[in-house]
């Protein structure tokens, strides 16, 4: 029994003990000076900002509040012509229409270059590219329509001469074709008419020796102008002298 109250007694002043311990400790506070706290810069230096740090933050990762960027004419037109389907179709949404205007300008301007693409390729082809892009730029281009509407007022020979330097065959020849036809109209042969065909031309001829010389002649105009294999030299050297004797034949009669 005497052990047991001996025990209780040593835990309640150990206790105790413990408590003004923990009195003391809250009572006591402890306080920094500012010698406590202050730097020694023989051991840390600060490092100086460079004078144009400020640039450095500019790029997009620093920027933080983002504007809505203005709408330029095109913008503001393309919402114009949106609104304008939007209308006309009953789009559900004004994303639909806009949807709409960017696949049908697309086609349009796929288009335009199509066109553009082809006319270029024709006028190569029909050998009009080189009146276009010929290095001499005070080149006129020749409209042939214009020629054949005024046929009469044509000076042929200087057109030849200027074919035949450029070496434009297939234009030579047309020349002569046409220079021929020149002929018999003002041979009263045939009565031109820009309208007509050779057949027709055919058919108005009397004499049957040109008739059979001036289908010969339309055969091969027919051939080397609209034909699309390449003329030879001597192709061209024996159809250059049949028209030059015919029309000289014309010439005579």
């Amino acid at each position: 029994m005497n052990k047991l109250i001996i025990i209780l007694l040593f835990f309640f002043y150990s206790n105790v003990g413990a408590q003004d311990s923990l009195a003391v400790a809250k009572k006591e506070k402890i306080v920094f000076t500012k010698k406590d706290i202050l730097v020694d810069s023989a051991f840390v230096t600060l490092k100086p900002f460079s004078k144009n740090f400020k640039k450095k933050y500019t790029d997009a990762a620093f920027i933080y509040e983002f504007k809505t960027p203005e709408k330029n004419a095109w913008d503001r037109f393309k919402e114009w012509l949106a609104n304008f389907f939007k209308n006309i179709f009953s789009f559900t949404d004004s994303k639909s229409a806009v949807h709409f205007v960017d696949i049908l300008l697309r086609t349009i301007a796929i288009l335009i270059v199509l066109a553009v693409i082809y006319l270029i390729a024709k006028a190569i082809m029909n050998k009009e590219g080189q009146w276009i892009f010929g290095r001499n730029s005070d080149r006129k281009i020749i409209n042939y329509d214009e020629i054949e509407k005024n046929l009469h007022l044509v000076d042929f020979e200087k057109l030849i001469q200027k074919s035949l330097q450029s070496d434009e065959k297939r234009l030579t020849i047309r020349y002569y074709y046409l220079w021929m036809l020149k002929k018999m109209s003002e041979k009263q042969i045939i009565e031109w008419d820009v309208e007509k065909t050779n057949s027709d031309y055919l058919y108005e001829i009397k004499n049957e020796a040109q008739k059979e010389d001036f289908a010969y002649l339309s055969y091969l105009y027919n051939n080397i102008w609209y034909g699309e294999f390449e003329l030879d030299e001597n192709t061209f050297t024996k159809a250059r002298t049949a028209f030059e004797k015919s029309i000289k034949t014309i010439n005579n009669g």
